[in-house]
């Protein structure tokens, strides 16, 4: 059983262009930051299909697309949406204090 949910600083909210991410290591987690649609997400940067940093791709309609493959992954649920892709990617709680955007990557969602 785990612990509560263990938030640390990603990034400034205003270092986030919307529809674009932005990866960072959290802990030795590769997580790629997305703001859209007025919301913030954090989602594993790794593709579960290759081994390829999703924050290279396209972001839309709360998606965000793997470059190499085109499997694209829901930002609130970490789901494929298609092939090649057939697993999750894990997501990951976002909290915004301030200017502060704060992650656990203790927990996934």
């Amino acid at each position: 059983m785990s612990g509560p949910a263990t938030f640390v600083r990603a990034c400034g909210l205003g270092e986030l262009e919307d529809d674009t991410p932005k990866r960072v290591e959290l802990d030795g987690v590769p997580v790629s930051l997305v703001r859209t649609e007025g919301e913030v997400f954090a989602i594993n940067d790794i593709c579960s299909h290759a081994n390829v940093s999703l924050s290279e791709g396209e972001v839309e309609d709360c998606m965000i697309e793997c470059w190499l493959h085109g499997s694209s992954f829901d930002l609130r649920t970490g789901k494929p949406s298609g092939l090649p892709a057939t697993r999750p990617v894990p997501v990951y709680p976002v909290k915004i204090e301030g200017d502060d955007v704060l992650v656990s990557v203790t927990q996934e969602s």
